[in-house]
């Protein structure tokens, strides 16, 4: 069964995450998956501009610790999403969990309900968010994000919104999605490839500089002692050993 559907609609492709076993965990397949669709995406002259979002009430809970992806098709999926020559929005009307929040922060646009929640926890499970600070650590309040970073803590979308992790939040993040949507179906698509070209050159420099040295970061935690107690814990839905 495909773990990512695609819908049309006025030039606005959906790319909808349909893991929810997983709650929409960043699997090997999903990643490939999502990566597919987005080339698709971006190839077809039909296309202005292109929403990801979710079924069921996760947006994505971050990598599939049963089945994760190599770190560098995470890289690449985030890298592809900012590189695309079309704007990626986010649409999330439920939560979004460590991995799910790069997913955001590639994203040109990101909205989501107040319903919304969101949370880096990999330092609960013994890790870091190491790859997903590439299209981060250039587009957030850095106070703000060292707090989240630090504590694992769960805040809500005014708190995300706060930060520079999104756009824009509302009751109904459709309503808040339409404007702009309508504002990209009247740009011309070349004009909005390079004004976006100009919004990610920073961000992209970060992958440029970063990406290996976070991408073996990522590997070394995730080896780590620590990272399998955490893991294991969070499977067996205790505290883990270091919890005081």
């Amino acid at each position: 069964m495909s773990l990512v559907t695609r819908t049309r609609a006025r030039a606005v492709e959906t790319l909808t995450l349909d893991s929810p076993h997983n709650r929409n965990a960043l699997s090997a397949a999903l990643v490939a998956e999502l990566a597919d669709a987005l080339t698709d995406a971006g190839k077809d002259t039909g296309v202005r501009a292109i929403v990801l979002t979710h079924t069921g009430n996760t947006f994505s809970a971050g990598a599939d610790l049963k089945d994760p992806p190599p770190p560098d098709a995470l890289v690449g999926l985030l890298r592809q999403i900012i590189e695309l020559p079309k704007p990626v929005l986010a649409r999330v009307t439920g939560h979004v969990r460590a991995g799910g929040l790069g997913l955001l922060a590639a994203c040109d646009i990101a909205a989501a309900s107040t319903e919304a929640t969101f949370a880096f926890t990999e330092v609960r499970i013994g890790v870091a968010p190491a790859v997903i600070s590439l299209p981060l650590l250039p587009r957030t309040d850095p106070r703000a994000l060292a707090r989240h970073y630090l504590t694992g803590e769960r805040f809500d979308a005014a708190e995300a919104q706060r930060t520079g992790l999104l756009t824009t939040h509302a009751d109904d993040v459709d309503g808040a999605l339409a404007p702009i949507l309508d504002g990209l179906r009247k740009s011309a698509p070349d004009a909005l490839a390079e004004t976006k070209r100009l919004l990610t050159a920073r961000v992209l420099e970060a992958f440029d500089r970063d990406a290996a040295d976070l991408t073996a970061l990522s590997a070394r935690l995730f080896s780590s002692a620590q990272a399998r107690e955490g893991m294991t814990a969070f499977l067996e839905r205790r505290d883990a050993a270091w919890v005081v």
